[in-house]
């Protein structure tokens, strides 16, 4: 691409802002202009906010003390990140968001299964993130509902519609604003900052199965990332250090989740809270007055970001989807008018779902860790265990190249650890107190939810053993035949079709 055509790709707004040019497209080394040590505290503050105090509350909601919730939802955490720390290194080594790549495994119009599933992630995340948003400010503050949520899912699509490096921006002011919060937040309860005399209901403690189930919720959140992370990474160098990139994100993405976790479990079992900005509120009243308002608000203008980063994941599943069926040209209007439609389903869908935010929390990280694990257990194997990384890149932009329209491989193994992932399936719901789903192997585990390590056991295993019959040393011929320039060149040609 001739650097008229580089400069091009971004539209200039007032103060010398840019519109993001990029989407669906590979990404020129010419254009890597990313840093390897923004990674770290970029995913650091993913997982550094109320959202994840929230899933904190879960553990003492399902009878766990702080100490045994902090240590399951740390060691799930920990777990999950491993994944999406991997993930995340294909972003330098391809140039490209995570669900472009697996059009490898997928098939160019097959990936739209995987689509389906990370796109239920990434509208179910922000419905969750605006469902506590609303009825955190609404119970400090008596802010209206509606009014909330519109203005949060607007200042999360502006973000989003400027875009990577903008968000990257956004996330380390954000990142300033809240450090100090939860840092004063978490010494405050130390010393018993707003906890009141009032016994708890029920006596916490440990069981196999909360813990089990706290393992998961943990290891399902950052699994979650493993759809988006790719696509913050795509603008580093191509030579960034593999190992130093993994070692950035899992630090990142586990410190903070295990700080956050450990606080909403605290908080739970010492203030009894289910809310977690009326619990920060309630800290920050017990030291001076108006300081947990101030707390509240911080801790909300910190978490803009964070669906901001759903809404620009989500625009580029729905483009690829788009494309997939249709070809089309990923130009900053397309950008725009799909997070637009987004951001409609997203306040329709949050106007509409009443319900406990923590109950909703629960449910639906057991449900997307269901979705998901099939997915990355084929697209880890395919990279690192089948393919080694080595890909032909403009063959992704078109259905008719060495990857296909359908490649069964993917989606039979994603079917298959789907299936068997269904009996030992444990689904409740703690708004109604009551089972949604429990299958049989998991009645017979009295609760323990394995389901997901079956998920990639059998879903990575399958695609491992159907990749035999790829003939890998025809593609290899392929890959090597293709420059830097023949890359550019033919996905700016594929895309424009």
């Amino acid at each position: 691409m001739s650097e008229t055509k580089s400069s091009a790709r971004a539209i200039e707004t007032g103060g010398g802002m840019a519109i993001e040019g990029h989407s669906i497209d590979y990404i020129p080394e010419n254009e890597r202009h990313a840093k390897l040590r923004n990674q770290g505290p970029f995913w650091f503050l993913g997982n550094f906010h109320f959202f994840t105090i929230s899933i904190g509350f879960v553990g003492p909601s399902l009878g766990l003390s702080a100490l045994w919730a902090t240590l399951a939802g740390t060691l799930g955490i920990m777990f999950g990140t491993i994944f999406m720390a991997f993930h995340g290194s294909q972003g330098p080594e391809m140039g490209l968001p995570q669900m472009i790549q697996s059009r490898a495994q997928f098939g160019y119009r097959g990936v739209i299964l995987a689509l389906m599933a990370t796109m239920f992630v990434f509208v179910g995340f922000n419905v969750v993130n605006v469902t506590l948003i609303m009825g955190g400010l609404k119970h400090v503050f008596g802010l209206d509902p509606t009014i909330v949520a519109v203005t949060v899912v607007v200042i999360g699509a502006l973000l989003a519609i400027y875009g990577h490096d903008m968000m990257h921006k956004a996330f380390k002011w954000a990142l300033l604003a809240t450090l100090p919060v939860y840092a004063l937040v978490t010494i405050a309860l130390m010393f018993g900052a707003g906890q009141s005399d009032v016994a708890p209901a029920t006596t916490l403690g440990f069981n196999w199965v909360a813990f089990a189930s706290m393992f998961a919720i943990g290891a399902s959140y950052n699994i979650s990332y493993a759809p988006y992370v790719s696509d913050y990474s795509r603008y580093l160098p191509k030579n960034t250090s593999r190992t130093k990139l993994i070692t950035a994100l899992f630090l990142g993405a586990s410190l903070s989740g295990g700080w956050m976790i450990g606080l909403g479990a605290w908080l739970a079992q010492q203030l009894q809270a289910t809310d977690a900005l009326v619990a920060l509120n309630q800290v920050g009243s017990s030291m001076f007055p108006g300081l947990g308002n101030s707390l509240v608000l911080l801790s909300v203008v910190g978490f803009l970001p964070i669906i901001a980063l759903n809404t620009y994941s989500a625009m580029l599943t729905l483009l690829t989807g788009v494309d997939s069926i249709k070809k089309i040209t990923p130009t900053p209007r397309a950008r725009v008018m799909s997070i637009f439609a987004i951001s409609v389903i997203l306040l329709v869908c949050v106007l509409s779902i009443k319900g406990d935010g923590v109950a909703l929390l629960n449910t639906f990280l057991v449900v997307l860790l269901y979705f998901l694990v099939p997915w990355t257990a084929v697209n880890l194997v395919d990279y690192f265990f089948v393919r080694k990384g080595r890909y032909a890149i403009p063959h992704f932009f078109t259905p008719k190249g060495i990857y296909g329209a359908w490649q069964f491989r993917g989606i039979v193994s994603y079917l298959i650890g789907f299936a068997a992932m269904v009996p030992f399936f444990y689904i409740f719901d703690a708004t109604a107190g009551k089972e949604v789903f429990v299958g049989p192997m998991a009645r017979q585990l009295e609760g323990v939810d394995i389901a997901w390590l079956v998920g990639l056991l059998v879903s990575g295993l399958t695609y491992f053993i159907l990749s035999r019959s790829i003939d890998l040393e025809s593609e290899r011929r392929i890959i090597d035949s293709i420059t830097e320039s023949d890359i550019v060149s033919m996905a700016q040609t594929s895309t424009e079709k």
